[in-house]
């Protein structure tokens, strides 16, 4: 009789429906379910693209990089041992984008000056009662605070991204990264402080509360 792999580390009673709902299609996954893990594919892939596009910088690099974490993720499946699949799933895609920067420092290319699309990749909420002037100085920031992102070293990116852009605690970051806990907090205080630094470069951009104050 084939035995079906359970990979719920909590009991049912303590797992919330979204929680429980995920065990169940990994777990239908693990044993051969195509469907399920397609299901896991739709649920991830534009987390997976935001944070291989932050890493890479670069919208077909990053593209590639999703859909070769996807194979890699479905080939080593059975090396799933429980716990945040998502987790899992981000550690191949950020080790992937490694692989990929690695390469590219082997052999530079040409650099593209490849800027993300507002709507695809800094999402804004619309407000109706939002002037036009208002909505143009509000794209201003967000077009600064991006550029200031693209310029971290790409450790001190992904760190300030998984934190401060998608949400991740530290100890969800450094099973994501393989960082010790004390990396990925150092690097989410440097990048902060870059990030900080590099948008004080045009104060005129920034909220009134957000800027310096005149001597």
């Amino acid at each position: 009789m084939h035995e079906v792999r359970q990979v719920a580390n909590l009991a049912p009673s303590t797992q919330t429906p979204a929680l429980l709902e995920e065990n169940q299609t990994v777990e239908r996954a693990l044993n051969g379910d195509l469907d399920a893990f397609n299901q896991l594919v739709l649920s991830y892939q534009r987390l997976a693209f935001s944070v291989a596009y932050r890493m890479l910088q670069d919208e077909d690099a990053a593209a590639d990089a999703v859909q070769d974490s996807f194979i890699k993720a479905y080939r080593a499946l059975h090396t799933f041992r429980g716990g945040v699949f998502k987790s899992w799933l981000l550690r191949i895609v950020v080790n992937t984008c490694y692989d990929m920067l690695r390469v590219r420092q082997r052999y530079p290319a040409d650099s593209i000056d490849d800027e993300p699309g507002e709507d695809e990749y800094v999402p804004q909420l619309v407000d109706d009662t939002e002037s036009p002037h208002d909505y143009a100085e509000r794209m201003e920031v967000s077009e600064l605070i991006e550029h200031g992102i693209r310029s971290l070293p790409a450790d001190q990116r992904l760190a300030l991204v998984l934190c401060d852009v998608h949400g991740y605690a530290y100890e969800e970051i450094a099973e994501i990264t393989g960082a010790a806990m004390g990396t990925v907090k150092s690097r989410i205080s440097r990048a902060r402080t870059r990030l900080r630094d590099f948008l004080l470069q045009k104060p005129e951009l920034l909220p009134a509360g957000l800027r310096p104050k005149r001597e």
